[in-house]
C-alpha cells in the first residue's frame, strides 16, 4: 500500500474543558476525494483546520502527518510555506478569507506571485482564467471589484480561485458551494474534478470536503466520514454508506429532507410590505478616450413590484448577482432606491421618523447569508441576541430579558451554554441560528431572510424551517425568503419570484410555479436543482 497523503490518528482537540474532537483517525491517499459530513458542531471545520495549525487557544494531541511529515511538531514559519502551496483550504464563509481592503484580483495575483515567482501580468492572466472557470461572468471587470461589491455566491467562487490559484497537493473544502446556486454548484463540482484529472495543473491534488450537502457528497466524493459530537462513528465508500448506513446517526443523516410546512393564505389578509416599480442604480466608472473614466450605472433590480401579505412566505430565487439580496436591502430600506417606493402597513419607509422608524425597525427584522460579518467578533451571544431588546423594550428588566434571550436561542436549537461564549467559538451553522435568534427576538412583522440555512446541515435545516414554520403560525408574520435551494423554497414558500439580471422574469404560486414553468431560465433552474 502507497503511503497517504495525509494521515491523522488519534486527533483530539480541547478548547478549555470542550472536546471539540475526539479520537478522529482518517487517511486521504493522493488525489482521492474524502467527504467529512456531520450536524454543525461535529466537529468537522475543527478537524480541517486542526490539518492547517489554524486554531486558537485549541490544545491538539494525536497526530497530523502530511507526506510523512508530522505538522503538529513544525514551526510557525514551515506551516506558512505549507499553506496555499501544498495545503489549501476553501472557507465556509468568503468574508473571513477575502480582504475588505484590496481588490479580488490584488489578493489572488498575490498568491500566485508569492508562491510560483511570476510576474504579475501573468499572475492577472491566471487569475482572469479561474475567475471564469469558477463560474464569474465578466471576470476581466469583476478582478477589479472589492468583495463587498460582489453578490454572496460570487465572494465564494473569488475565494475558490484564490484557494487553487497555486495548485495545492490537498485542498481542504469547507461548504465549498454553500452559497452557490444550483447551476453553479455543477460547475464547481465539475471545476474540481477537471483539476484532479489535469495531473500537471493539480500534482494530484487530494479533496477534503466538509459538507452538509449530501447530494454534493454523493456526486464527489470517492469515500465519506461521519462525524457526531467530535467522534467519527462511520466511514466507508459513498457508494456503501448511501446504500446501507450503519449507524442510526447516519440513517437520520440520510433522511432529512425539507417537507412543505406552509398553511393556505388568507386572501382578505392584510398587505404588510408592498414595493411598486422598484429600481436600485449603483455608479460605475467606464473606461474613456486618453485614460479617462466617465461615469455609469449598473441596475441590480430593475423596475421590480412585490407584496407580502400577513402570515405570508413570498419566496425570491435567481442565481448569484441577480439581484436577491440588493432587493431585500430595498425591501428593509437600508438600500437606497432610484425609483418607486416601498410601503410597510401602507406607509412609505420615507415617511418614516424619529421614534416611529425606531419601531418600524423592530417590526422588520433581516438574518443576513453570511453571520459571520454580521455578528459582532466582541460581544457575547447574550449581549448580541439581547442589543435588539434593550433598544426597542426597554421597559424590560434584566431578568425578563435574560429569560426571553434563553428561550429563543432555545428555540433555534441553542442553550444557555451559550450565552457567555463568543461567535469565534462556534461552528457556521451554529452561527447562523444565533443570527435567526437574534432577528427572532423581537417579533417582528416582517421578517426577511436571506439565505438563513444555507449554512446549516440537512437535519438542522429541516428543524430550523419547521421552527421558522411555526413561528410564522404563532405570530401570523410575514416572511421574505431568499435562497438559491429550489427545495427549500418549494417547502417554505406560497408564492415565489423569480429573479434574472435585476428583473422578475416569472412570479405567481408555487405549486403552479415549480410544476409548469412558463420561462425558459425558471425550467433552467428547475432542472438543475433536480439534477443536483
Amino acid at each position: 500500500m502507497s503511503a497517504p497523503l495525509l494521515e491523522i490518528a488519534d486527533l483530539r482537540v480541547r478548547f478549555g474543558d470542550t472536546m471539540a474532537v475526539d479520537g478522529v483517525s482518517l487517511r486521504i491517499e493522493p488525489g482521492e476525494r474524502v467527504a467529512l459530513v456531520g450536524e454543525s458542531g461535529s466537529g468537522k471545520s475543527v478537524t480541517a483546520l486542526s490539518i492547517l495549525r489554524l486554531l486558537r487557544d485549541a490544545e491538539l494531541t494525536g497526530s497530523i502527518r502530511f507526506d510523512g511529515q508530522e505538522l503538529l511538531v513544525k514551526s510557525e514559519a514551515e506551516m506558512r510555506k505549507l499553506r496555499g502551496s501544498d495545503i489549501a483550504m476553501i472557507f465556509q464563509e468568503p468574508m473571513t478569507a477575502l480582504n475588505p481592503l484590496f481588490t479580488i484580483g490584488d489578493q489572488i495575483i498575490e498568491t500566485i506571485v508569492l508562491h510560483d515567482g511570476v510576474s504579475a501580468r501573468d499572475a492577472r492572466r491566471r487569475a482572469i482564467d479561474l475567475l471564469a472557470r469558477t463560474g464569474i461572468t465578466e471576470p476581466e471587470k469583476r478582478i477589479d471589484r472589492y468583495a463587498h461589491q460582489l453578490s454572496g455566491g460570487q465572494r465564494q467562487r473569488a475565494m475558490i480561485a484564490m484557494a487553487l490559484a497555486c495548485r495545492p497537493r490537498l485542498l481542504l473544502a469547507d461548504e465549498p458551494t454553500t452559497a452557490l446556486d444550483v447551476t453553479i454548484r455543477a460547475q464547481i463540482v465539475e471545476l474540481l474534478l477537471e483539476l484532479q484529472r489535469d495531473e500537471a495543473a493539480s500534482r494530484g491534488m487530494a479533496v477534503l470536503l466538509i459538507t452538509h450537502d449530501l447530494n454534493l457528497v454523493r456526486k464527489f466524493a470517492q469515500r465519506v466520514a461521519v462525524m457526531e459530537q467530535g467522534v467519527l462513528v462511520e466511514s466507508g465508500t459513498v457508494e456503501s454508506i448511501f446504500a446501507s448506513p450503519q449507524h442510526p446517526y447516519t440513517i437520520r443523516l440520510l433522511e432529512s429532507k425539507p417537507e412543505r410546512t406552509v398553511l393556505p393564505v388568507l386572501p382578505l389578509s392584510p398587505v404588510l410590505l408592498d414595493a411598486k416599480d422598484v429600481s436600485v442604480e449603483f455608479a460605475t466608472k467606464i473606461a474613456g478616450v486618453g485614460g479617462w473614466f466617465r461615469r455609469g450605472a449598473f441596475k441590480a433590480v430593475d423596475d421590480v413590484s412585490v407584496t407580502v401579505r400577513q402570515g405570508e412566505t413570498l419566496g425570491i430565487v435567481g442565481e448569484s448577482g441577480s439581484g436577491k439580496s440588493t432587493l431585500a436591502m430595498a425591501l428593509l430600506g437600508l438600500q437606497r432606491t432610484s425609483h418607486g417606493s416601498v410601503e410597510f402597513q401602507g406607509r412609505a419607509l420615507a415617511d418614516y421618523r424619529g421614534r416611529e422608524q425606531t419601531v418600524l425597525r423592530s417590526n422588520m427584522q433581516v438574518v443576513f447569508q453570511d453571520p459571520y460579518s454580521s455578528l459582532s467578533p466582541r460581544q457575547t451571544i447574550e449581549r448580541i441576541v439581547g442589543e435588539g431588546l434593550a433598544l426597542h423594550r426597554p421597559e424590560l428588566g434584566a431578568a425578563a430579558r435574560h429569560a426571553k434571550i434563553i428561550a429563543v436561542l432555545r428555540e433555534v436549537g441553542m442553550d444557555r451554554t451559550c450565552l457567555n461564549r463568543y461567535p469565534h467559538e462556534f461552528s457556521g451553522g451554529q452561527r447562523q441560528r444565533i443570527a435567526i435568534a437574534r432577528a427572532l427576538v423581537l417579533e417582528p412583522r416582517i421578517l426577511i431572510l436571506d439565505e438563513p440555512t444555507s449554512a446549516l446541515d440537512v437535519s438542522i435545516q429541516h428543524q430550523v424551517l419547521r421552527l421558522l414554520a411555526d413561528i410564522q403560525r404563532k405570530y401570523n408574520m410575514g416572511y421574505v425568503f431568499i435562497s438559491h435551494d429550489l427545495e427549500v423554497i418549494g417547502a417554505m414558500a406560497h408564492r415565489v419570484v423569480v429573479m434574472q439580471n435585476g428583473t422578475i422574469v416569472e412570479m405567481g404560486d408555487v405549486e403552479n410555479i415549480f410544476a409548469t414553468p412558463s420561462h425558459e431560465y425558471t425550467r433552467k433552474l428547475l432542472k438543475a436543482a433536480i439534477a443536483a
